[in-house]
Parts: structure tokens; C-alpha cells; sequence
């Protein structure tokens, strides 16, 4: 290569170095196979929250199913509606109307044979009064007190609604079915028959794609698939001679706690394993579950002993219980819209109470018809009704 000028022999020795680092790439120089590069490490996304029932407005908080109920936090649906306690009377076909700035029934209103609970419909413009054995509904106007015509009703023991407001979901209990009905006119959609006896009470999953119901007379529970509105889950509580009432959701979601009137306490429900619940006494004929304002405890009527029973999430333990002066029978009721005072119908001693929930201490004992059943504090806060004596998310 002598004769090469010495331009042309730079022109040659970069050619060649081009060319052994093209075929050499990845190869370390000692004949081992080539070194690939390695890959980017995949990123993970974090896993996506179950989707909820289609329509249902979002959860405000993913910790806390009831962060719309706090206290005067009224929808502008029903911030103009006076506050009032509407008190079906089971054994005299009637609605005690109680102002609770005075704690005086001003009004009485006739309804249907056996009025067992009155319930705010999902937009919470109407309350509905479930006449069992007249077999109708009787929508009241919150904002005037003034009833409407009744509606025809196959057994309308209880009455709920699905959380997207699709379908009103009726407790058909001597009838032994859950029939879904137009949340409005109340036309029977689909009528879903159920193989316990005494279907009551209910509550849904923080989601809204399944509730649990409890199945009074036969001592079960049944786990319903909203949208598909099917039945795919069924016990029998391990107790003999159960008898299960209320059922409520614990404000994180995970927990649904159902009170048995002959087991005498709380069941505490894993909804989504839907295994075999435990047992938590309370007292005597726990009946009603109730959240407070803060949705930091629940109150738990126990009606066989005139005793209110308190359950604090956080410890998940009792840590309270107010015992009614002259005894009593508290059953169902609600929460002011404040969060102060606890209102439950006496049952067996045609009388309301009010109780103070900072204290215990009993502020009224207001006479009513007889029989007194599911009443419902109105308004209360929420953006919308799940039904029941008010269930509000």
C-alpha cells in the first residue's frame, strides 16, 4: 500500500473500521453470544376501581358511602321543604305528621290498611307510604304535607331504589318476591321470586351492583345483582330462630351489619365473600341501624329492652348505651338533618321518641296512633334516596 497516497489510505482504514463495527455490534470480543439490550421495566398502572352500577352518580368519597349526608348539607331539591316527622301508624291506617321544633303532632293523615314505612323516593320529591295490606302506595308531597291518590301495590312491605334511579325495587314480603317497578308510575317491570320467607330490608354496595336483603321469617339473607336484577347469593344465618331486620352498609364500603331481633344483636356481613356473618350483641330485639352525620358511629335500637345500643367504626366495638326512662319499644326511625337529635318510633306503646345524640337523654315522648312503624325525618341531607325510612347517599 506504499504507492497509496496517504488521503486515499485514511479513506481506506475508516472504510474498514466502519465495517468491523457493523458486523461486531453487541459482541463483547471474547466469543460470547451478543449482549442485547436490556427493555425499559414495564410501568404499572394501578388496578382500576370496580366500575359502578351504570348511571349511579360517583361516590363523593371512596372511604365514606355516606360523605353526602353531613350535617345540613340539604340538595336543592328539598332545602325549602319544612322539616317535619312522618309517623305511619300500622294499626290505625293513618300518618302522624310531628313538627320537631315542638315536638306536637299537627297533623293526621288517613292512608291505606296497614301503612308499614314511609319512604323518599330516589329524587326526593315524594314520599311514599307503604300500605301492606291495602296493597298501595300513598305519595305525599314534602313540600305541601298534602297526600295524593294512592297507587295500586301488590304487598308493599318495604320499598327501595336502585342507586341510578332506574327502577324502584318493592319488598313483596307475604308475596315472596322483589318485584322491580317504574321508580315514578310504578308499573311492574320484573317481578324476581325468591325462595325465603319475609323479604324486608335492604342495603346496596358502595358500587351499587348488588344489595343484601334480609329475609325476616325464614332467618336468611339473599345477595341480589342490581343490574341484572337476579338473585346469586343465599344463607342461612347461623342461629336458630333467627330473625333479621335493618341492614346497613359501614361507610367505607367493606362491611354490611344486619340487626336480628331474636339473636339479639348485629350480624357483620363480608358482602362481597358473602360468607357466614358473625354475631355482635347489642340488646334485646335489635331492630333498626342508623348512621350518624359524621359517619363515625351507628345507632342501634334494641326494642325489646328500650335501649339504644352505639357502634363506633374506627374501634369497631359498643362504646355507648342509652336506656329510654320508663322503659319503651324503639323500632325504626332517623336522623335529624342536623345530626343532633335520633327519632324512633315505640312500636308497641303507640309513642315516638326523640334522643339526643351527643348525650342519650330522651327530649320528647310524643303520643301517636297505634302501631307505630317505619317513620321518616324529612328532609334529610344526600343527593339522592335509596328508599327505605331514608337512606341517602
Amino acid at each position: 500500500m506504499a504507492h497509496l497516497s496517504l488521503r486515499t489510505r485514511a479513506l481506506l482504514a475508516a472504510a474498514l473500521l466502519t465495517t468491523l463495527t457493523a458486523c461486531g455490534s453487541g459482541d463483547r470480543g471474547d466469543g460470547a453470544a451478543p449482549v442485547k439490550k436490556a427493555a425499559a421495566p414495564a410501568v404499572r398502572k394501578p388496578a382500576a376501581a370496580p366500575a359502578g352500577l351504570p348511571g349511579m352518580p360517583p361516590v363523593l368519597d371512596p372511604n365514606d358511602v355516606y360523605a353526602a349526608d353531613r350535617p345540613n348539607r340539604l340538595s336543592p331539591v328539598v332545602k325549602d321543604f319544612p322539616s317535619r316527622v312522618y309517623v305511619p301508624n300500622t294499626n290505625s291506617n293513618t300518618v302522624s305528621v310531628i313538627d320537631p321544633a315542638t315536638y306536637q303532632v299537627i297533623e293526621t293523615i288517613p292512608v291505606g290498611i296497614q301503612p308499614q314505612h314511609v319512604v323518599p323516593s330516589w329524587d326526593m320529591k315524594t314520599l311514599w307510604v307503604n300500605n301492606n295490606r291495602g296493597h298501595t302506595l300513598t305519595p305525599i308531597d314534602p313540600a305541601t304535607g298534602v297526600a295524593g291518590k294512592p297507587v295500586e301495590v301488590h304487598d308493599p312491605y318495604n320499598l327501595y331504589f336502585t342507586p341510578n334511579g332506574k327502577y324502584a325495587v318493592v319488598m313483596a314480603s307475604l308475596d315472596r318476591e322483589l318485584v322491580f317497578r317504574d321508580p315514578h308510575t310504578m308499573e311492574r317491570k320484573k317481578t324476581v321470586p325468591v325462595s325465603c320467607y319475609g323479604v324486608n330490608h335492604a342495603d346496596f354496595s358502595a358500587d351499587g351492583r348488588y344489595f343484601v336483603v334480609s329475609c325476616e321469617f325464614s332467618g336468611e339473607l339473599l345477595k341480589v345483582d342490581t343490574e341484572k336484577m337476579e338473585v346469586i347469593g343465599q344463607q342461612k344465618l347461623p342461629f336458630e330462630g333467627a330473625m333479621p331486620q335493618d341492614v346497613k352498609i359501614s361507610p367505607d364500603g367493606k362491611t354490611f351489619y344486619i340487626a336480628d331481633m331474636m339473636a339479639h344483636g348485629m350480624w357483620v356481613l363480608d358482602g362481597e365473600k358473602f360468607t357466614t356473618p358473625q354475631l355482635l350483641p347489642t340488646g334485646k330485639g335489635c331492630h333498626g341501624l342508623y348512621i350518624s352525620r359524621d359517619s363515625r358511629e351507628m345507632y342501634v335500637p334494641n326494642r325489646g329492652e328500650g335501649s339504644v345500643s352505639v357502634f363506633d367504626f374506627a374501634k369497631n366495638k359498643l362504646t355507648k348505651k342509652w336506656w329510654l326512662p320508663d322503659g319503651g319499644s324503639p323500632d325504626m326511625g332517623g336522623v335529624s338533618a342536623d345530626g343532633k337529635v335520633l327519632w324512633l318510633s315505640g312500636r308497641y306503646d303507640s309513642e315516638v321518641y326523640a334522643i339526643d345524640t351527643t348525650t342519650g337523654k330522651q327530649l320528647a315522648r310524643i303520643p301517636v296512633g297505634g302501631g307505630p312503624h317505619g317513620l321518616a325525618v324529612y328532609p334529610q341531607p344526600g343527593r339522592y334516596s335509596l328508599g327505605h325510612t331514608g337512606i341517602f347517599r
